[in-house]
């Protein structure tokens, strides 16, 4: 529990830092909290449920061995979270755009404790069929992600919202370093379970600072959930997901792998034509036509794959045994220290990134975070032979992430009107949880030999390739508009940016 403690007084600390003055409850409809418990709060809801996608990350092989699965079954645990995630995100903005953000934040967190009380039991009684439940139940709470964002800027003093809206965009990266960390000395000290138990009391927490907070009255005006829209988009994800998890178990010319991926285009197909057709759609495409979003999106999609991959191969490279010629030899406790530095920086970064992108510019702040990435990643594959070189490269992509995650969430709610931030952030979530998958699955598929431990080569090879998609971020970035990537008021329609789109 000293470890959630810590974790609460560090979220409150942080969320007075970006705070504002106290906002004059006779303005909204509904009382809301002060600046910095509204802040805490929405930080401990997306710290929570981003720490539980990778709590399980560091511990996979445990989990296989005390469960009797195989490698690639016991993968599925982070697999299910992900594509549970990514149906889930789009939905919850929608809903929360209709009937209000808290409502639909509270149902989160409670679905994130639910799911967290049951993957501990079913871990406890030893079946990896009630743990990979739990572990999709858990993935259902990331609608929280779209719901906080839409939240903060109906809530949020103005002259606060571009800390606050970094702040929740670096948690992203913060909650999954701090998974990886805590899970390898919570697991060794007291067993697999604890890390669930984590999970349930973020999310109690979070659910004790949601429920005092308020929320206008003024909603979106009512409109029948697009069904048909969420059951496509969650064929395409599932398709897209299992193709990119599975794809090397099952070889990548197979019936199985072809065949879903014909599953995944005809849905992608179906799913376009039906979104630009209803009135309100899950998934609101034409937001794509805007300029920055779109290039927003596409900078997010690549600088995802690339920090995915990072936290993959570092703790693969660090369980090598130095007998092979090179590696750590690390236990799972020792990896969670190794990857300490990342997650702490990662803590520091948030605040900075708010500062640069208020002086530089989001897109500015974005490519700074994506090149200081693609140093690190050179660097570890140049030079990954002693704990402080690995360590030391960790600390740099943290900050790099920091700065590059921070920046993202103000170009995205910077770029739409506050009726369109659920679906806006929705649709930025989800691209951090495919290019998250596509990347982990990549490292792995570049490191994997066909028999015996990974080459160190391998190893080298797949940290340039995460260097070259940070990279190709930095590229992405250059077609952001200067006045979307500077714009501190978060009033833009998207007309100003060429957006003609039908409203």
């Amino acid at each position: 529990m000293w470890v959630l403690a810590a974790l609460t007084a560090a979220g409150v600390a942080i969320a007075r830092r970006f705070a504002g003055p106290e906002r004059n409850p006779n303005q909204m409809a509904t009382r809301v909290a002060t600046p910095a418990v509204l802040t805490a709060a929405l930080f401990v809801a997306a710290l929570g449920v981003a720490t539980a996608q990778t709590v399980v990350l560091a511990v996979l092989p445990v989990f296989g061995r005390q469960l009797g699965v195989s490698a690639a079954a016991v993968t599925w645990l982070l697999t299910g979270f992900m594509l549970a995630a990514a149906v889930a995100t789009p939905v919850a903005g929608r809903l929360g755009n209709v009937h209000g953000h808290r409502r639909v934040m509270l149902v989160s967190l409670g679905v994130l404790v639910a799911g967290s009380v049951l993957a501990a039991v079913a871990d406890h009684t030893g079946s990896f069929a009630g743990l990979l439940l739990g572990r999709v139940v858990q993935g259902l709470s990331a609608g929280v992600f779209p719901v906080a964002f839409g939240l903060a800027r109906r809530t949020v003093p103005a002259s606060s919202l571009t800390g606050v809206v970094a702040g929740l965009s670096a948690m992203f990266g913060v909650g999954g370093a701090l998974g990886m960390v805590l899970a390898g000395p919570l697991a060794g000290v007291l067993g697999t379970p604890v890390l669930f138990w984590l999970c349930a009391a973020l999310g109690l927490v979070a659910l004790a600072g949601a429920a005092v907070v308020g929320e206008p009255e003024e909603r979106a005006p009512a409109a029948t959930l697009d069904v048909g829209g969420a059951l496509l988009l969650s064929v395409v994800l599932v398709a897209v997901l299992l193709v990119v998890s599975q794809g090397r178990t099952w070889e990548w010319d197979s019936a199985a792998t072809l065949a879903t991926a014909a599953v995944a285009i005809g849905a992608a197909v179906a799913f376009v034509l039906v979104e630009l057709r209803v009135a309100a759609p899950v998934v609101d495409l034409r937001l794509l036509r805007r300029r920055p979003i779109a290039a927003t999106n596409l900078a997010t999609l690549v600088v995802s794959v690339g920090m995915f991959a990072a936290v993959t191969l570092i703790p693969q490279l660090a369980q090598v045994p130095p007998a092979a010629g090179y590696g750590l030899g690390a236990t799972a406790a020792g990896i969670g220290l190794l990857i300490a530095p990342m997650a702490v920086i990662m803590v520091i970064a948030a605040p900075l990134g708010a500062r640069l992108t208020a002086r530089m510019g989001g897109r500015a702040t974005f490519q700074v975070g994506a090149l200081l990435a693609a140093a690190a990643l050179v660097a570890l594959a140049l030079a990954h032979d002693a704990v402080w070189e690995v360590a030391a490269a960790g600390a740099v992509l943290g900050l790099a992430y920091g700065l590059a995650f921070a920046a993202l969430g103000t170009l995205i709610v910077g770029a739409v009107r506050p009726d369109e931030t659920g679906a806006a952030t929705g649709i930025n979530t989800i691209l951090r949880t495919v290019g998250g998958a596509a990347g982990a699955q990549v490292a792995a598929a570049i490191i994997t030999p066909a028999a015996g431990l990974p080459t160190e080569g391998g190893f080298t090879i797949a940290f340039l390739v995460a260097a070259a998609a940070a990279i190709l971020a930095v590229v992405a970035a250059r077609a952001i508009p200067r006045s979307s990537a500077r714009d501190p008021t978060f009033t833009g329609s998207g007309r100003e940016h060429g957006d003609q789109s039908p409203r």
